[in-house]
């Protein structure tokens, strides 16, 4: 053999070897990071801040899906689909929420941790919410307690991600879950203050059963459980008869959905005699800006619980959750 050939078969493998490193990233998840702080990406906000808080200072947490937009009618850009190939582990919600990301996410399974935080809350709780059509409500995180069990669900998984950690990931956990529960206790104090006549929230779609049923509301959406459902007439007059018979007297906007519907809602109860105002802007599948109390899912929840509070004739203490949580309870 001449020393040429020769040279080809050794210098073969190692230009194979260079090329195959070209292109997306590959990553075996059975060996956990290779180098830390890891990266991970994030669908929607509330699970980029419980990743962050279980995670601390062992990854980079970022989320794809800004504040204040949809993520039932978000597509992922070029750019998502860069941080997703680039990530070493992948969490979203599931359910169906991020329906249109349903195809990038599923691929990228195949080859490295992808997790569905709320569809593992689900499993493990086992308390799932369906609608007439039996599809899964995605939306578990209204109900503090549900998000608990996702928190438990993004701990698994990052003990299993990266077993060196775990004891860190379970004291991150440990600490947040019990500010949770006393989250948890707030809301139920609070959202139990309003007269029980008037317990009930009438929001632009369906996002707020898991809270409607953890803490006693009667809950009305003008959309279904994804807003890719536009509403009908008939739903619209359903509901102005509704708000009239029950003399409701508000009515509530969300961030990240548009206030059309909810404007015709309160046009209808106003031709029939019948005044409604908007009690508030909630936020229901987006927190509030980057860097602000409302863009975490703490301040998410207690934004949401004062909000539907005071707009349906209920207490809240002065201060707040945070000073709530400084009495003795």
């Amino acid at each position: 053999m001449s020393r040429l050939c020769t040279l080809l078969l050794f210098l073969l493998p190692w230009v194979a070897g260079i090329l195959s490193g070209c292109g997306e990233k590959q990553v075996d998840s059975s060996r956990g990071p290779q180098a830390y702080p890891y990266q991970v990406t994030t669908t929607v906000g509330m699970i980029t801040d419980i990743v962050g808080e279980v995670a601390g200072r062992h990854a980079v947490v970022k989320g794809i899906i800004a504040e204040g937009v949809d993520p039932h009618l978000y597509a992922a850009t070029i750019n998502d689909v860069k941080e997703l190939r680039a990530a070493d582990i992948i969490f979203y919600n599931g359910l169906n929420l991020e329906g249109k990301m349903g195809e990038v996410l599923g691929k990228l399974g195949r080859r490295k941790p992808v997790h569905a935080v709320a569809k593992g809350a689900v499993e493990v709780s086992g308390y799932a919410l369906l609608d007439e059509e039996d599809y899964y409500d995605p939306h578990v995180w209204m109900d503090v307690r549900g998000w608990m069990s996702a928190v438990e669900v993004v701990r698994n998984s990052l003990q299993e991600f990266d077993p060196q950690h775990e004891s860190d990931y379970s004291a991150n956990a440990e600490g947040y879950l019990d500010t949770l529960k006393r989250l948890d206790a707030y809301a139920r104090e609070v959202l139990g203050s309003i007269p029980e006549n008037q317990r009930v929230l009438v929001t632009a779609h369906d996002a707020f059963g898991y809270m409607a049923r953890a803490y006693g509301l009667e809950v009305r959406g003008i959309q279904g459980l994804s807003t890719e459902a536009k509403p009908g007439l008939r739903d619209i007059e359903s509901l102005v008869e509704f708000l009239v018979e029950r003399r409701i007297p508000a009515v509530f906007v969300e961030s990240s959905v548009s206030r059309k519907s909810v404007e015709a809602l309160m046009e209808g109860a106003h031709d029939k005699g019948h005044k409604v105002v908007v009690g508030g802007e909630l936020f229901s599948d987006a927190m509030g800006g980057r860097g602000t109390y409302a863009g975490t899912y703490i301040g998410m929840i207690e934004h949401n619980v004062n909000t539907i509070a005071r707009g349906l004739g209920g207490a809240v203490p002065e201060g707040g959750f945070r000073e709530w949580m400084k009495s003795d309870r």
